[in-house]
């Protein structure tokens, strides 16, 4: 699996207002967040990115006031869940 690496400037790290542990939790859900409302990441990816359920991140969507784009994707995974559930 290929992956990214996003290199932070130190000077840019240094300025976040967070505690060191809780940076990239953060950038990673502020990222997922900022793709997903610009449709350019389907939201099953951006929960992965974000490292949330499907509830917690529709739930930080609904705080952020995010709408959300119910894609064809989008129904396969609800489709896949229901039929898991059985």
């Amino acid at each position: 699996m290929a992956s990214l690496n996003i290199e932070i400037p130190e000077e840019v790290s240094r300025a976040l207002r967070l505690p060191p542990d809780e940076a990239e939790k953060v950038l990673r859900r502020e990222l997922a967040l900022a793709l997903y409302a610009r449709g350019i990441l389907p939201f099953g990816k951006a929960c992965l990115l974000a490292g949330m359920n499907v509830r917690e991140f529709t739930e930080l969507l609904g705080a952020r006031q995010i709408t959300r784009h119910y894609t064809e994707e989008d129904l396969q995974m609800d489709l896949d869940y229901a039929q898991s559930s059985q």
